[in-house]
Protein backbone atom coordinates (compact mmCIF):
# COMPACT_ATOMS: atom_id res chain seq x y z
CA UNK A 1 0.00 0.00 0.00
CA UNK A 2 1.04 3.45 -0.96
CA UNK A 3 2.44 5.68 1.67
CA UNK A 4 0.22 9.19 2.56
CA UNK A 5 2.11 12.00 1.52
CA UNK A 6 1.71 15.60 3.62
CA UNK A 7 -0.16 16.79 0.51
CA UNK A 8 -1.91 13.93 0.17
CA UNK A 9 -3.12 14.41 3.61
CA UNK A 10 -4.19 18.06 3.10
CA UNK A 11 -5.91 17.78 -0.05
CA UNK A 12 -8.06 14.61 2.01
CA UNK A 13 -8.90 17.11 4.95
CA UNK A 14 -10.17 19.97 2.40
CA UNK A 15 -11.99 17.46 0.53
CA UNK A 16 -13.67 15.99 3.61
CA UNK A 17 -14.97 19.85 4.54
CA UNK A 18 -16.48 20.54 0.95
CA UNK A 19 -17.97 16.59 0.56
CA UNK A 20 -18.38 14.54 4.16
CA UNK A 21 -19.56 11.56 1.80
CA UNK A 22 -17.48 10.83 -1.63
CA UNK A 23 -19.16 7.84 -4.04
CA UNK A 24 -17.02 6.55 -6.32
CA UNK A 25 -17.52 3.85 -9.64
CA UNK A 26 -15.81 1.21 -10.91
CA UNK A 27 -16.54 -0.83 -14.20
CA UNK A 28 -15.64 -4.74 -14.45
CA UNK A 29 -15.13 -5.25 -17.83
CA UNK A 30 -15.22 -8.57 -19.46
CA UNK A 31 -14.46 -9.72 -23.00
CA UNK A 32 -15.66 -12.13 -25.07
CA UNK A 33 -12.88 -14.78 -23.81
CA UNK A 34 -13.86 -13.85 -20.42
CA UNK A 35 -10.66 -11.80 -19.77
CA UNK A 36 -11.16 -8.17 -17.20
CA UNK A 37 -10.14 -4.70 -18.39
CA UNK A 38 -7.38 -4.19 -15.50
CA UNK A 39 -5.08 -0.52 -15.59
CA UNK A 40 -2.52 1.47 -14.02
CA UNK A 41 -2.60 5.26 -13.28
CA UNK A 42 0.57 7.22 -13.30
CA UNK A 43 -0.46 8.78 -9.63
CA UNK A 44 -0.65 5.65 -7.99
CA UNK A 45 0.27 1.61 -7.56
CA UNK A 46 -1.23 -1.75 -8.65
CA UNK A 47 -3.56 -2.68 -11.33
CA UNK A 48 -7.40 -1.40 -10.89
CA UNK A 49 -10.72 -1.59 -12.35
CA UNK A 50 -11.61 1.93 -14.85
CA UNK A 51 -13.83 3.99 -12.74
CA UNK A 52 -13.27 7.13 -10.84
CA UNK A 53 -15.45 10.02 -8.56
CA UNK A 54 -18.90 10.64 -9.00
CA UNK A 55 -19.11 14.08 -9.66
CA UNK A 56 -21.36 17.06 -8.52
CA UNK A 57 -25.04 16.42 -11.00
CA UNK A 58 -23.62 13.25 -11.91
CA UNK A 59 -25.95 9.73 -11.70
CA UNK A 60 -23.39 7.13 -11.10
CA UNK A 61 -24.03 5.10 -14.40
CA UNK A 62 -22.91 8.05 -16.15
CA UNK A 63 -19.65 8.87 -14.24
CA UNK A 64 -19.17 5.01 -15.14
CA UNK A 65 -19.64 5.85 -18.59
CA UNK A 66 -17.54 9.24 -18.66
CA UNK A 67 -14.96 7.29 -16.50
CA UNK A 68 -14.82 4.18 -18.84
CA UNK A 69 -14.60 5.71 -22.03
CA UNK A 70 -11.77 8.63 -20.57
CA UNK A 71 -9.57 6.34 -18.98
CA UNK A 72 -9.68 3.27 -21.39
CA UNK A 73 -11.71 4.07 -24.62
CA UNK A 74 -14.45 1.58 -23.13
CA UNK A 75 -18.08 2.88 -25.66
CA UNK A 76 -20.53 1.03 -23.99
CA UNK A 77 -24.66 2.41 -23.24
CA UNK A 78 -26.17 2.18 -19.44
CA UNK A 79 -28.35 0.10 -20.08
CA UNK A 80 -25.43 -2.56 -20.13
CA UNK A 81 -24.22 -1.89 -17.07
CA UNK A 82 -25.46 -3.86 -14.24
CA UNK A 83 -24.57 -2.94 -10.57
CA UNK A 84 -23.16 -6.33 -8.76
CA UNK A 85 -22.35 -4.87 -5.12
CA UNK A 86 -21.21 -1.57 -3.04
CA UNK A 87 -18.81 -1.51 -0.69
CA UNK A 88 -17.62 0.83 2.32
CA UNK A 89 -13.69 2.21 1.59
CA UNK A 90 -13.40 3.82 4.61
CA UNK A 91 -9.70 2.80 4.96
CA UNK A 92 -8.76 4.72 2.20
CA UNK A 93 -11.17 8.17 2.91
CA UNK A 94 -13.56 8.02 5.99
CA UNK A 95 -16.94 7.82 4.52
CA UNK A 96 -16.28 6.52 0.69
CA UNK A 97 -18.21 4.29 -0.79
CA UNK A 98 -17.68 2.46 -3.93
CA UNK A 99 -20.10 0.84 -6.53
CA UNK A 100 -19.17 -2.01 -9.02
CA UNK A 101 -20.90 -2.55 -12.16
CA UNK A 102 -20.20 -5.09 -14.69
CA UNK A 103 -20.49 -4.48 -18.20
CA UNK A 104 -20.08 -7.65 -21.36
CA UNK A 105 -21.30 -5.86 -24.00
CA UNK A 106 -19.32 -2.92 -25.01
CA UNK A 107 -16.82 -1.73 -27.79
CA UNK A 108 -13.15 -0.74 -28.06
CA UNK A 109 -12.72 3.04 -28.85
CA UNK A 110 -9.98 5.90 -28.01
CA UNK A 111 -9.05 6.93 -24.70
CA UNK A 112 -9.86 10.61 -24.08
CA UNK A 113 -7.83 11.37 -21.28
CA UNK A 114 -4.34 12.56 -21.49
CA UNK A 115 -1.80 10.97 -18.85
CA UNK A 116 -3.27 10.00 -16.14
CA UNK A 117 -3.42 6.09 -17.80
CA UNK A 118 -0.02 4.99 -17.47
CA UNK A 119 -0.58 1.15 -18.97
CA UNK A 120 -4.17 -0.72 -20.06
CA UNK A 121 -4.47 -4.79 -20.02
CA UNK A 122 -7.04 -7.50 -20.47
CA UNK A 123 -6.57 -10.41 -18.02
CA UNK A 124 -7.71 -13.52 -16.38
CA UNK A 125 -9.52 -12.36 -13.96
CA UNK A 126 -8.27 -15.90 -11.77
CA UNK A 127 -4.30 -15.19 -12.62
CA UNK A 128 -4.68 -11.57 -12.28
CA UNK A 129 -1.32 -9.25 -12.66
CA UNK A 130 1.89 -8.87 -10.10
CA UNK A 131 0.80 -5.53 -8.23
CA UNK A 132 -2.96 -5.84 -8.68
CA UNK A 133 -4.65 -3.86 -5.50
CA UNK A 134 -6.35 -5.62 -2.95
CA UNK A 135 -9.78 -4.18 -3.18
CA UNK A 136 -9.17 -4.97 -7.02
CA UNK A 137 -7.93 -8.61 -5.92
CA UNK A 138 -11.13 -9.24 -3.31
CA UNK A 139 -13.80 -8.22 -6.12
CA UNK A 140 -12.24 -10.47 -8.46
CA UNK A 141 -12.56 -13.45 -6.04
CA UNK A 142 -15.89 -12.33 -5.67
CA UNK A 143 -16.89 -12.05 -9.18
CA UNK A 144 -14.93 -15.40 -10.33
CA UNK A 145 -13.81 -17.17 -7.54
CA UNK A 146 -16.94 -17.89 -5.64
CA UNK A 147 -15.66 -15.46 -2.55
CA UNK A 148 -18.28 -14.20 -0.25
CA UNK A 149 -19.09 -10.60 -1.18
CA UNK A 150 -17.76 -8.37 1.24
CA UNK A 151 -19.18 -4.81 2.14
CA UNK A 152 -15.70 -3.58 2.65
CA UNK A 153 -13.34 -2.77 -0.27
Amino acid sequence: MRKRTLRDRAFQAWWRMRRPMTLGVRGVVVNGEGRVLLLRHTYTPGWHFPGGGVEKGETCPLALLRELSEEAGVETSAADLRLVSAHANHGFFPNDHVLVYRIDRWTPGTPTQRGEIAETGLFDPLVPPEGVSAGTRRRLGELFGGQPVSDRW
